[in-house]
């Protein structure tokens, strides 16, 4: 069995999604009562894969929404709490969706294993992040070309280049053979040491590579005060939004320019549940977070570990084995809707 543990983008928006549910009370409370509100299991779900194998999994709202961020204790407590309810729930891998995993790995949550009598299991949790740095590398190689972009001849950026999801890329990317990676990212000493393990990679501020990048991948969080001169990027330009939330094409409007929600993939079938409503997906029934499927799919495979854990761990070796069961499990990367190379709108999924 296969769990997912997520949150809403809002409040506001977490507040709609509790009277929708039925949760009136939860519905008209502040923010002090939803810091105080402990997880819920919301939903059950069965997914069949196109090799016949059904599996049933669960939906875990963690009852954390974005602006508890600065109430560190708050936000360590919705995380390892969802947590433990997964684990008694007998849920066998269980994926860490949005905030939940970047505060998992940035609180350090793994000295708070004892949640009241409870014992957690590391083996039942994983982050996503290799399936999500193998779909967003899916995303380049396919779109790209679609684009006239050619990578073995193309600069790509990768913004947030340190980071778990940012390294992995980095590594499958120069193994891909494109021209010259980008590496951009806040902290001056992990970009060197980056570059040194790569053997490659030009170290540049983000307002030297956007100019020079045909193809940016983006796993940072987006900073809200952050503005793009469009005009200023190559025509065209592949922008990968790999970041959380999603809302870097309110950023980056302008000719030529491609904005792919990233590390999004699509089931083959319809799936009957309702938590993908409310993520703002194109095909809420088959679309989700890539983070979210590698639970699915370590459940198809039977192999209930923590598949992705801790930080710069990811090995091409595992992403292609993760790749290879996304696809046969009947997963797909977004895609580019259309392509029209001469339109200024923003073209995305």
């Amino acid at each position: 069995m296969f769990g997912l543990i997520g949150h809403s983008t809002s409040f506001e928006e977490a507040r709609t999604k509790a009277r929708s549910l039925g949760y009136d009370a939860f519905a008209d409370g502040d923010l002090d009562m939803w810091c105080a509100a402990p997880p819920q299991l919301v939903e059950r779900v069965e997914v069949t894969s196109p090799t016949g194998r059904t599996i049933q999994g669960a939906y875990i709202d963690s009852v954390f929404v974005p602006e508890m961020l600065r109430r560190f204790k708050t936000a360590k407590r919705k995380v390892i709490k969802a947590m433990e309810l997964a684990q008694r729930s007998g849920i066998d891998i269980t994926a860490l969706g949005g905030f939940t995993s970047i505060i998992f790995e940035d609180m350090n949550l793994l000295r708070e294993q004892r949640v009241s009598a409870v014992e957690l299991d590391w083996k039942r949790f994983t982050t996503g992040n290799t399936h999500t740095a193998w779909v967003i590398c899916q995303q380049v190689e396919t779109n790209a070309p679609r684009l006239g972009i050619d990578l073995a001849r193309a600069r790509v950026a990768v913004v947030g280049a340190t980071g778990d999801i940012g390294s992995a890329v980095c590594r499958w990317l120069q193994r891909r053979g494109v021209a010259e990676l980008l590496l951009v990212a806040r902290r001056p000493q992990p970009l060197v040491e980056l570059q040194e393990s790569l053997g490659a990679g030009r170290i540049l501020s983000l307002q030297e590579a956007l100019p020079e990048a045909d193809v940016v991948v983006w796993v940072a969080s987006l900073p809200q005060s952050l503005e793009i001169d469009a005009a200023q990027l190559p025509n065209p330009c592949l922008m990968i939004d790999g970041g959380y939330p999603k809302n870097l094409d309110s950023k980056a409007a302008g000719p030529g320019v491609h904005v792919l929600k990233g590390g999004i993939v699509e089931f083959w079938q319809d799936i009957g549940w309702q938590m993908m409503e409310v993520a703002e997906m194109a095909v809420p029934q088959r679309q989700m977070f890539a983070c979210f499927a590698e639970a699915i799919l370590l459940d198809f495979e039977e192999l209930h570990t923590n598949f992705s854990w801790g930080r710069n761990n990811i090995t091409l070796e595992a992403m292609d084995r993760i790749g290879e069961a996304s696809l046969r499990h009947g997963f797909k990367a977004l895609e580019l809707e259309s392509v029209d190379r001469s339109s200024p709108v923003l073209v995305g999924a």
